[in-house]
């Protein structure tokens, strides 16, 4: 979705994979900008899970997102929910792409889709911090601030006020997490995970006694949010909604703080970005607490959580590599996935939270 996103040259219609005839008739049945106008398009890498293209079309542009030319079925439907979200956060304060329009009708371009707003910005995820956040520490530590309160905004949206009954199930939310991951990771596991017992019935036993449901991300981190550019820090945009849900939204707050300092500091192998002058876990924590009026001080659990989710989601990718299913890139994952497990089951073990 990004402005500065690595592109391919500048197609003809047509040329992309996609139907622009098709497509522009569909955007004048919509009312969107350029009635009568045929699209251009050109194709972006930067999405993992979906195909992206920058439509033009009018004054307007543009992203628009559909699942890959394999898995479609599974990949739509994530899709619809993605739409059916960012069509729920309009007018809210979350910073987001607007949405356009979306269709499930495979008969305009071959499957469903949607269109965005195209977000100008940066993400972390293209070469690291963008100036002046790669010198100036101060600076950066704004990006960690924006990054907390993206989430504690999310979590004080009124979902049921915006239509998403229905679209996840939060009662219950946290009595499912630890044996629903065992259970996932039951199908593949392949080697042994230390720690993974410890951690699984630390938080089986250690389960905060309540929690306001609200909207979570399911993989908040730098890699899936924009900023905009310059100084000061702000965010642009939350992107790549693929796990969104309606659970406990403090999730997302201990997965942004899966290998914070200073407790984190070890973690060198989960970290893909330098956190020389990120603020403190108190500051971080103060700032969410202030925006969302959610309760912080389980916050331990939620890393925990956070920690053995993270190594299991990733491991299942470790063992497509070991089986010769998944190219070499995925190898990375391998110690990231033991040093997650094992720092769990550290925390667990060592916290306050008793």
């Amino acid at each position: 979705m990004a402005d500065n996103a690595k592109e391919t040259l500048p197609e003809e219609p047509g040329v992309a994979g996609l139907d622009v005839e098709s497509l522009s008739r569909w955007m004048d049945a919509k009312g969107l900008p350029g009635a009568g106008e045929l699209a251009r398009v050109r194709a972006l890498s930067g999405g993992s899970q979906n195909e992206l293209y920058e439509i033009l079309r009018g004054d307007a542009r543009m992203a628009l997102r559909r699942p890959p030319a394999y898995g479609v079925e599974g990949r739509a439907k994530v899709l619809m929910r993605e739409a059916r979200l960012l069509e729920a956060l309009a007018d809210t304060d979350v910073p987001h792409a607007g949405l356009r329009a979306a269709t499930d009708d495979p008969d305009v371009l071959g499957t469903p889709f949607y269109l965005m707003d195209l977000v100008d910005g940066w993400s972390p995820m293209q070469g690291g911090w963008a100036p002046p956040f790669d010198t100036d520490l101060r600076a950066r530590a704004g990006l960690a601030l924006q990054l907390v309160d993206g989430a504690a905004k999310m979590a004080r949206v009124n979902w049921k006020a915006r239509g998403l009954e229905g679209f996840g199930k939060p009662a219950g939310f946290l009595d499912r997490q630890v044996d629903r991951w065992l259970t996932h990771l039951a199908r593949f596991r392949f080697r042994e995970l230390p720690g993974l017992e410890e951690a699984a019935e630390w938080l089986r036993t250690h389960q905060p006694p309540h929690f306001r449901p609200g909207i979570m991300h399911g993989d908040y981190q730098f890699a899936n949010v924009m900023y905009r550019h310059g100084a000061p820090a702000e965010l642009a945009a939350i992107i790549d909604w693929e796990m969104a849900t309606v659970g406990d939204p403090l999730l997302d707050l201990g997965w942004v703080l899966v290998s914070w300092p200073p407790e984190g500091d070890d973690m060198t192998a989960s970290r893909y970005l330098d956190y020389a002058g990120m603020p403190s876990r108190e500051a971080m924590l103060e700032h969410y607490a202030a925006v969302s009026g959610l309760d912080v001080s389980y916050i331990d659990y939620y890393v925990v959580l956070a920690r053995f989710k993270l190594a299991i989601v990733l491991e299942a990718s470790v063992a497509r590599h070991a089986e010769g299913q998944a190219d070499e890139r995925v190898a990375r994952f391998g110690p990231i996935v033991l040093e997650l497990m094992r720092k769990a089951a550290s925390l667990a073990r060592t916290t306050a939270l008793r």
